[in-house]
C-alpha cells in the first residue's frame, strides 16, 4: 500500500457515529483508522506519516482510510 507524509489539520467529522480525520494542506481528506489520542484535538495542525489501508466495510464514507505510521504537532 502507498505511504505519504502529510501536513494538514485535526477534523471531526460528524457521520454517523462520528470519526477523526485529516484534511491536508491541499483540502484531501483522510481517516485513520488508528488515531493517536495526542492528535484528538479539532484544529490542531499536524505532520503525519501514513500508509493506506484497505477496508472490507466502511460505515464513515469519509477519506481515505489510512494507518498512522508516524506523527507530530505542528505550530499554528
Amino acid at each position: 500500500m502507498k505511504k505519504h507524509l502529510i501536513e494538514g489539520k485535526v477534523v471531526y467529522v460528524q457521520i454517523g457515529p462520528g470519526c477523526w480525520g485529516i484534511v491536508d494542506d491541499k483540502g484531501q481528506q483522510w481517516r485513520p483508522v488508528n488515531m493517536p489520542e495526542q492528535l484528538k484535538y479539532k484544529d490542531r495542525r499536524v505532520k503525519v506519516e501514513v500508509q493506506e489501508v484497505e477496508e472490507s466495510f466502511d460505515i464513515f464514507m469519509w477519506g481515505t482510510p489510512v494507518k498512522v505510521l508516524s506523527f507530530g504537532t505542528l505550530m499554528p
